[in-house]
């Protein structure tokens, strides 16, 4: 399970960039690596990130039902 977490957590980042070079430059990297928004592979990656999505919302419920996020309360001093 904390695999899956790191691997959707960092889709979720790619994502992330992916729209903040969009907005900033109108460069949609996912598409540049892959062949068009249209192509294949584009699709697979768009589909990924958005399930990475989905799949970080039990985590992050079940982090708001307790009060806190879970990486504020595992922070070390």
């Amino acid at each position: 399970m904390r695999a899956l977490n790191l691997l959707t957590l960092l889709l979720i980042i790619v994502g992330g960039i992916n729209w903040l070079l969009v907005g900033i430059t109108d460069f949609d990297l996912v598409s540049a690596l892959f062949g068009g928004q249209q192509a294949l592979l584009s699709k697979i990656v768009y589909v990924l990130v958005g399930l990475s999505a989905l799949y970080q919302l039990v985590p992050f419920s079940k982090a708001l039902s307790i009060g806190e996020p879970m990486a504020e309360g595992r922070v070390v001093r």
